[in-house]
């Protein structure tokens, strides 16, 4: 496999790497408090010695949401300028559902990234109940497309194409991915009404996923952004190298009080929702552990304000301007900034198979205020930690 991607890099140049990158957006930080999970020698020496920069191999992030029309031109920089590469969720209206349509969805975004700029988008196919073994053929030979997403019916965002059936209807799809050594993308939760919406992804884990894992072993998975304990303990129960996890900065900073507190706070709703602080912190110590199962994935989600503020908001934080602030809060809370660029840069490409970057990004300690709004054509998206200061500041260009 990895000679076939290291073909398709060099029949594709925008799968170098990036060269150049975009201005960064006016400067914007978050106030968080994350308690210490576990005794630390690098975290007591920290104390006494605060690094004020850290360069690391730039960044992938393994789980974005680009949208597209007006969104997609005001949200592109703000990934492009941190990340070299990302995989981009097909859940478009209408859903990206074949490789003809990923094709074209890829040259969209890349008419839209400002000159200069080589970010490479690695796209993904829907998967519905009548997606064929031949279409993932065609998907592997095409060379931009590096995954299927499973979105159960329901489960989130235009997500009412999705499967109804994973082991039956799309059982002959997920063997020829095998064979293709194609990832399936997962949102784990179930959609069963009676499940408490907490549990969902426990359920999805105990219904769907682990008969998933023990019919198809070789399959290779991720569970993207993943909320709780249980999912911690299933991933690490699997075999490395064949099921990882994702993991957004929101479900390592907050809790579900941040949901409520002060008033219903709709800037905070995502799905999965956000859980019980013990989960939380399950999942920091996972990450921050140095575990090669985990990796970036910010689920950056913009919608317009109005669709956030209003009787039936929409699920989904917008994150991409301030992700890597953030990810690096969580690493020097944990006294783990040794391990951020192993999470950050190392093991999604790992598990994908693709070469890691060769360029640098510098973060500095340099407190910068996060805008309040970023506008776009019609209205203004409200980014995570909207009118916060955050600590640490990454560069807008690369470093050889």
């Amino acid at each position: 496999m990895q000679a076939a991607i290291t073909a398709t890099v060099s029949a594709n140049p925008h799968l170098k790497p990036l060269v150049s990158l975009l201005r960064p957006s006016p400067a914007h930080r978050v106030r968080t408090h994350l308690p210490r999970h576990r005794p630390n020698t690098r975290a007591s020496a920290m104390a006494t010695s605060t690094p004020q920069e850290l360069t690391i191999t730039r960044p992938d992030d393994w789980h974005l949401h680009l949208r597209d029309g007006d969104v997609l031109a005001a949200v592109l920089p703000h990934s492009a300028r941190h990340f070299e590469r990302a995989i981009v969720m097909p859940n478009l209206k209408p859903p990206v559902t074949t490789t003809a349509r990923a094709i074209a969805y890829r040259d969209e975004i890349l008419k839209a990234l400002p000159p200069g700029s080589s970010f490479v988008p690695l796209m993904t196919l829907y998967l519905t109940d009548s997606t064929s073994p031949e279409e993932i053929k065609i998907a592997r030979k095409s060379g931009v497309v590096f995954a299927v997403k499973l979105y159960p019916a329901g489960a989130t965002t235009n997500s009412q194409d999705g499967v109804t059936d994973i082991l039956g209807k799309c059982l002959p799809v997920l063997e020829e991915m095998v064979k293709q050594e194609m990832p399936l993308l997962v949102h784990g939760e179930v959609t069963d009404p009676h499940v408490d919406t907490f549990d969902r992804e426990k359920v999805f884990i105990e219904r769907i996923l682990a008969p998933l894992v023990q019919k198809l072993p070789q399959l290779k998975i991720v569970m993207e952004h993943i909320t709780t304990m249980d999912a911690v303990n299933f991933v690490e129960s699997c075999k490395e190298g064949h099921v990882a996890a994702t993991v957004t900065p929101q479900h390592l900073l907050l809790n579900r009080n941040a949901l409520f507190q002060g008033g219903l706070q709709p800037h905070n709703y995502c799905l999965p929702v956000l859980k019980r602080e013990t989960h939380r912190q399950a999942i920091v110590s996972a990450v921050t552990s140095g575990s090669r199962q985990y990796f970036l994935g910010t689920d950056s989600a913009p919608h317009d304000k109005r669709m956030k503020e209003c009787s039936c908001g929409c699920a989904g934080i917008y994150s991409a301007p301030v992700a890597l602030s953030l990810y690096a809060k969580v690493f020097e809370q944990a006294g783990a900034l040794d391990k951020l660029e192993a999470f950050t840069s190392f093991n999604g490409p790992d598990f994908y198979g693709l070469p890691r970057n060769t360029s640098k990004i510098v973060l500095r300690r340099s407190p910068w205020k996060v805008p309040a709004t970023y506008a776009y054509g019609s209205g203004v998206i409200v980014p995570m930690s909207t009118g916060n200061t955050l600590e640490w500041l990454p560069s807008d260009q690369p470093e050889e």
